[in-house]
C-alpha cells in the first residue's frame, strides 16, 4: 500500500479521488492541497481527507509515498522537479513537461535518485487498446503498414471553466490531446523515428464561450492545427491531425493498418470501447475486450506503478514512454518551423501487456 499527495485538485482530480477510495486496493489518499484552498477543502469535505497548506508541506510529509503531480501543463516540470527533489516518486498528469528538454532532465533526476516517475495517459492499458494490441501481436492484421489518428474539435472555451491554459505556453491540441493517441500508437507500433508536420495557430484571439467567463477574450499562443506523418522503427507511417479550429461531428478516430487488415481502436482517451476487426472477404467483428478496465480507470497508471515499486521491476506508464511521447508531440511544431523531417532520438521499448485477472484493483 503506498500514500498518495495530490498537488492540484482541479477538474480531473475527481476521477482520482473516487477511483483511489473505490476501485484500486493498493493506494490510498495521504492528502491534498491546491493554490485555491476551496478546492482542497472540497475535496476533504467529500471524501475526508488531509489538507496541506502547499506542496512543500505535502513534500515534507513522511507519510506521502508518491506525489500526484495533477496542475497545469505549464506547472508539470517544476512541480515534479520538487518533488523529486524532496525524495518522492511522482506521477504526473500529461504531459510530463512541454519541453522534450524539460521531460529528459526530469527522466535523469529521477532515475540518479533511484525514484519512480510514471504519468498519463493510462488509458492505453484499458481493456480496449489493450485488446487492440492483442489482435496486432497476434498477427490478426498481418504486417502493420500504416495508421490514422485525429482528434479536431473547435476547442474547450464551449465548456471549459477557465480555458485560457489551453492556449498558453503548455497548450495547444497536440500536447492537450495528442498525448492520448500517441501514447497508444507507440504501445500498438513500437518506438517512432521521425515525424514531419506542417501547424499553424488560426486565430490570433478566441473568445470564451463557457458560462463563468462568456465572451472574454483568450489571446492564442500556440499552434492549433497541427497534422502530419510520424514513421515508426518498424516501416509503418502514421498520418496524425490535432485541432481545436474544426468543426466536426467525428472528430476521434484511430485505426491500424496491415497487410492483411484493419482495426478501428477505440477512442485513446477512454479506457473501453469497440474493436473493430476488418479483414478482406469477411464481415466485419466486433472483438470481445480480453482484458480488465474497460469503465473510467483513471488511477490506473498509477495503481500499476505502485505493483512495480513493490516488485521491482519497470512500470508501464514510465518515464521513458513519457519522455519519448513529449518529443513526438513537439517535433510537429518543431519540423514545421523547421521545413524538414524532425528525426526522433528518445528510446522507447513497449513493456509487457496486462495480465487478465479475475480480481480487479491490484493491477500487475
Amino acid at each position: 500500500m503506498k500514500r498518495i499527495g495530490f498537488v492540484g485538485v482541479g477538474c480531473i482530480s475527481g476521477i482520482y479521488l473516487k477511483n483511489i477510495t473505490e476501485m484500486f486496493h493498493n493506494v490510498e489518499i495521504a492528502g491534498v492541497c491546491d493554490l485555491i484552498p476551496e478546492r482542497a477543502e472540497a475535496a476533504r469535505e467529500k471524501y475526508g481527507v488531509h489538507v496541506y497548506k502547499d506542496m512543500y508541506e505535502l513534500f515534507a510529509d513522511p507519510k506521502v509515498d508518491i506525489v500526484l503531480n495533477i496542475t497545469r501543463p505549464y506547472e508539470h516540470y517544476e512541480v515534479t522537479k520538487a518533488a523529486l527533489l524532496a525524495g518522492k516518486h511522482v506521477y504526473s498528469e500529461k504531459p510530463l513537461s512541454p519541453d522534450y528538454e524539460e521531460a529528459k532532465e526530469l527522466a535523469a533526476l529521477a532515475a540518479e535518485k533511484s525514484l519512480y516517475l510514471g504519468g498519463a495517459p493510462d488509458t492505453f492499458l484499458g481493456a480496449g487498446i489493450q485488446t487492440a494490441r492483442k489482435l496486432i501481436d497476434d498477427g490478426f492484421i498481418g504486417t502493420p503498414i500504416a495508421a490514422m489518428a485525429r482528434v479536431a474539435g473547435h476547442g474547450p472555451e464551449t465548456w471549459h471553466a477557465d480555458p485560457e491554459f489551453f492556449y498558453q505556453y503548455g497548450g495547444g491540441p497536440m500536447l492537450d490531446m495528442g498525448p492520448y493517441y500517441i501514447t497508444a500508437l507507440v504501445n500498438l507500433l513500437g518506438r517512432a523515428e521521425a515525424v514531419s508536420g506542417m501547424t499553424r495557430a488560426s486565430f490570433a484571439e478566441r473568445p470564451i464561450l463557457s458560462k463563468a467567463k462568456y465572451g472574454q477574450v483568450m489571446q492564442v499562443e500556440v499552434d492549433t492545427h497541427l497534422t502530419g506523418s510520424i514513421r515508426f522503427e518498424n516501416g509503418a507511417i502514421a498520418q496524425v491531425m490535432a485541432s481545436f479550429d474544426l468543426y466536426t461531428h467525428e472528430g476521434c478516430r484511430l485505426e491500424i493498418y496491415g497487410s492483411e487488415g484493419t482495426i478501428l481502436v477505440p477512442d485513446p482517451n477512454t479506457f473501453g470501447g469497440d474493436v473493430k476487426l476488418i479483414r478482406p472477404r469477411k464481415a466485419p467483428e466486433i472483438i470481445p475486450l480480453c482484458f480488465n478496465y474497460e469503465e473510467n480507470s483513471r488511477t490506473l497508471g498509477l495503481a500499476e506503478m505502485v505493483s512495480a515499486i513493490e516488485a521491482g521491476r519497470l512500470h508501464r506508464a514510465n518515464s521513458m514512454q513519457q519522455v519519448h511521447v513529449v518529443e513526438i508531440l513537439t517535433a510537429f511544431s518543431k519540423s514545421s518551423r523547421a521545413g524538414r523531417e524532425i528525426a526522433i532520438e528518445s528510446p522507447f521499448e513497449r513493456q509487457a501487456p496486462m495480465e487478465y485477472t479475475p480480481m480487479t484493483g491490484f493491477p500487475e
